[in-house]
């Protein structure tokens, strides 16, 4: 399996925008090879927890519907991060578009306290990609050891988090990555964001660990780009942005 991780930069409300710089990095990501591309947390938005009630959306929302598309043309399963409307509530969410397919949502279980006044805990229809052993991971979510035991537990090789991210986030994030990687024998992939968001300017540091987690490749902290990793041979391919 080839997966990609897209760092990118996301633009503050605007979904059409970010929707076609998906779409951009998508085609991209097909023009490698990749099978899975997952994007940042909140990606379709940007990180935007105080403005997510007004950009709440639904998964079958037909502004995404172009996604889909790609993903049925192309059989590439596409991860993308909205605030999705529940009902008591707002999710952090990662839709994931498999080919031909009914949506799938992965929803974050494990808020951290920041987000608690603007978000709820998510009940899952998926912990991990369909017909897969990746398991799924959404920022605060890797600093919860109960999480990546899950993952180990239910058999996964692989652990794939979406994050956004500040530099000193980041610099934890690449250490608890690196540990979850070794403990449990996992490949460990990140997606961050870079430019503001919030409160904080995400820091990029997108990266990939062996199952002894050690670090194989990462992106910078001020581009946007992509990271397409084989999971058996662990090449990568790096893409960068300026």
């Amino acid at each position: 399996m080839r997966i990609c991780v897209a760092q990118s930069k996301p633009i503050k409300e605007d979904i059409v925008a970010n929707i076609e710089q998906h779409k951009k990095f998508i085609h991209l990501a097909i023009d490698s090879k990749a099978d899975v591309i997952v994007f940042p947390e909140l990606s379709i938005t940007g990180y935007e927890p105080t403005l997510a009630r007004g950009l709440a959306m639904d998964a079958s929302d037909t502004r995404l519907d172009s996604l889909q598309q790609i993903a049925d043309l192309h059989a590439i399963i596409i991860g993308a991060g909205i605030p999705m409307k529940c009902g008591d509530g707002i999710n952090i969410t990662m839709v994931l578009f498999h080919p031909n397919a009914q949506r799938q949502t992965y929803s974050k279980k494990y808020l951290h306290a920041d987000e608690e006044p603007f978000f709820v805990s998510g009940e899952n229809n998926a912990t991990c990609i369909r017909g897969s052993n990746v398991e799924l991971a959404i920022c605060y979510e890797i600093s919860v050891p109960a999480h990546s035991a899950n993952a180990g537990k239910n058999g996964g090789k692989i652990y794939l988090a979406s994050a956004a991210k500040s530099a000193k986030g980041v610099k934890a994030a690449h250490q608890t990555l690196s540990g979850i990687a070794a403990k449990y024998g996992m490949t460990v992939l990140m997606a961050n964001s870079v430019g503001p968001s919030d409160d904080f300017v995400g820091a990029g540091g997108s990266a990939i660990w062996d199952k002894k987690g050690k670090l194989v490749s990462q992106l910078g902290s001020d581009c946007e780009g992509l990271l397409i990793v084989d999971t058996e041979t662990l090449e990568v391919d790096v893409k960068e942005f300026y």
